[in-house]
């Protein structure tokens, strides 16, 4: 097992994102949260990221986590000991997802954050958690926490990736590809075509979670990364 596990949240994420996954695998290995709030280019969050990981690590990210995990795959492979995308796409975005987050980011820098809020909220879980109070309050207070400013440089930095298709196939490590079934971002298709394209990744469906899986279903997220950090 890997002796560090660097987590990467998504857009408008914090650390609570992994707060179960953090209590379910530590101390062993020990778990580092990325700072993915501070640059507005994948390339430089992804450069953060290795200036302050060990030599080798375990990595993990959710939606925006994800493509940031790609770039440090591009960047220094041979630290990397294994990856896990969850609920995240190696492709590009399509026009008229580029147009909403422009959108998004004329109301964030427009005073209008709480519309950014309230639109991304139902988005992030299945219909089922849409009706969980706690649930959208943990979710939007992790919004809040990020705050209109970081959540632009985060949006700019999506902005920026690259298409990641043809990385995958490079990815020679024991990998992992998890969604929720009800993903209505990212969805299952679109993580099989992930793991089809990874040589040694396995894919992991998980039932009645949303976008967000790691707060709704946490214990069969961290089951999952519990296996994957094993695997030989």
């Amino acid at each position: 097992m890997a002796e560090t596990l660097v987590l990467i949240p998504g857009l408008a994420n914090t650390s609570s994102l992994y707060e179960a996954q953090i209590r379910a695998l530590s101390p062993l290995p020990k778990v580092v949260v990325a700072d993915h709030a501070r640059d507005d280019s994948m390339a430089g969050i992804a450069a953060r990221l290795l200036a302050a990981a060990p030599e080798r690590f375990a990595l993990a990210g959710l939606s925006m986590g994800g493509y940031v995990a790609m770039e440090v795959l591009r960047q220094a492979p041979e630290r990397v000991e294994r990856v896990a995308f969850l609920d995240t796409t190696a492709r590009p975005d399509t026009e008229q997802a580029r147009e909403e987050r422009l959108r998004m980011i004329a109301l964030a820098e427009g005073g209008r954050f709480e519309d950014v809020v309230s639109r991304l909220w139902p988005r992030l879980v299945s219909k089922r958690g849409q009706e969980d109070a706690g649930l959208k309050a943990r979710v939007t207070g992790m919004m809040r926490e990020v705050g209109p400013e970081a959540y632009v440089r985060q949006q700019r930095a999506i902005l920026s990736r690259p298409d990641s298709r043809s990385l995958l196939p490079q990815i020679e490590i024991p990998a992992l590809v998890l969604v929720g079934e009800e993903d209505a971002i990212t969805p299952p298709d679109v993580a099989r075509e992930m793991a089809e394209m990874i040589e040694w990744a396995s894919l992991v469906v998980v039932p009645g979670a949303g976008h967000l899986s790691t707060l709704e279903r946490p214990e069969e997220v961290s089951r999952a990364l519990r296996i994957w950090l094993e695997k030989a």
